[in-house]
């Protein structure tokens, strides 16, 4: 054949392969097109290790959603602060740096003071109490003003566990009194910073990824935390006593940027409502069943387990919250309402 003849049907052949495949491209149906999208990356930020349960329960959460829209989103886990530290969780979220932060009521509280009502320690009876708080018109006029105020949307409260005090060595506690002195790491805001100050010690902030460190060298006395955490952590290795003070009964919140919620689908938000719904149930469980066995390991560990007058902690930190410029903020009749959750 004459080479200038064979190149041009060649090019006509060619020409007519790709039309083919453009319009097979776009008889295919839309699901299918759908499915070539790339999926929606999700980057959580935890400062808690990847053995802690409310870590777990992120792992769960990334299945389950998976299961729900396969594919549809890349979920991705940063444990131990990594990401972001703890407490800046809130700012990367405004800045559109992250699509979820495990963030609690004392991070709301910096940017809603009258919120610290929610910090208040001994407000909160048990899990159950959290629930009905967070799950019913309180929590629902609570998660609006978040949104409106902050830009952020919170999917789920979760479980944190009881707050008790650990002690890098063994000290007769028995009242707030003789927590005098005791460095005690707390979390950074001002809310955490006055709940540890009316526990009796000197409220000492530092980044939870910074605790294990500071307990080794002497840099604090001790730390406040659910004993869950206390031992995913491995406090016991480098603390020495358990305080059983039950302050707070605590709670995270799963959050998510509202610009980041209102660019899905109505599918899409089901799907992660869903998702964190399995998550919830599979960290609230483990949580509870952790804390009925959590003394006795301690104790195997050779850590000390002590229970000091809970009634005397009770009346100084409530009195303290009360009598607070915080307080002077509380909506009215809110705590009552709380109360009666």
């Amino acid at each position: 054949m004459d080479k200038p003849i064979a190149s041009l049907l060649n090019r006509t052949v060619g020409r007519r392969t790709l039309l083919t495949a453009a319009l097979g491209a776009a008889a295919l149906p839309a699901l299918g097109r759908i499915a070539w999208a790339a999926p929606k990356v999700i980057r959580i930020s935890t400062p808690g290790s990847a053995e802690e349960w409310q870590s777990k329960g992120l792992v769960k959460f990334k299945e389950a959603l998976e299961t729900e829209m396969p594919g549809a989103f890349d979920v991705q886990i940063h444990f131990n602060g990594t990401l972001f530290g703890q407490g800046t969780e809130i700012e990367a979220m405004q800045r559109g740096n992250l699509e979820v932060g495990m963030i609690s009521p004392a991070d709301i509280t910096e940017l809603i003071p009258e919120y610290s009502i929610f910090t208040t320690g001994y407000l909160m009876r048990d899990p159950a109490h959290l629930d009905a708080v967070y799950d019913g018109d309180i929590g629902k006029e609570y998660k609006e003003r978040v949104a409106k105020d902050i830009g952020l949307h919170i999917v789920k409260s979760q479980y944190l566990g009881s707050r008790q005090v650990m002690l890098r060595e063994p000290k007769d506690v028995k009242t707030p009194d003789d927590m005098k002195g005791l460095k005690l790491r707390m979390p950074g805001s001002e809310a955490w910073q006055f709940l540890g100050n009316a526990l009796g010690a000197n409220a000492t902030p530092l980044a939870f990824e910074e605790i294990y460190l500071a307990l080794q060298t002497g840099t604090i006395d001790g730390l406040e935390n659910p004993l869950t955490d206390i031992i995913s952590s491995k406090f016991y290795e480098v603390a020495k006593q358990i305080v059983l003070t039950n302050h707070q009964v605590s709670n995270t919140f799963f959050a998510m940027p509202v610009a980041f919620w209102e660019s899905l689908t109505p599918e899409e938000q089901a799907a992660i409502e869903k998702a964190e719904a399995t998550a919830k149930q599979f960290n609230d469980e483990n949580v509870i069943a952790g804390e009925k066995d959590a003394a006795a390991f301690l104790e195997s560990k050779g850590v000390t387990v002590s229970t000091p007058d809970v009634d005397a902690f009770r009346k100084k930190v409530l009195d303290a919250f009360q009598n607070s410029d915080f307080a002077k903020s509380w909506p009215a009749g809110l705590l009552d309402r709380i109360k009666a959750a």
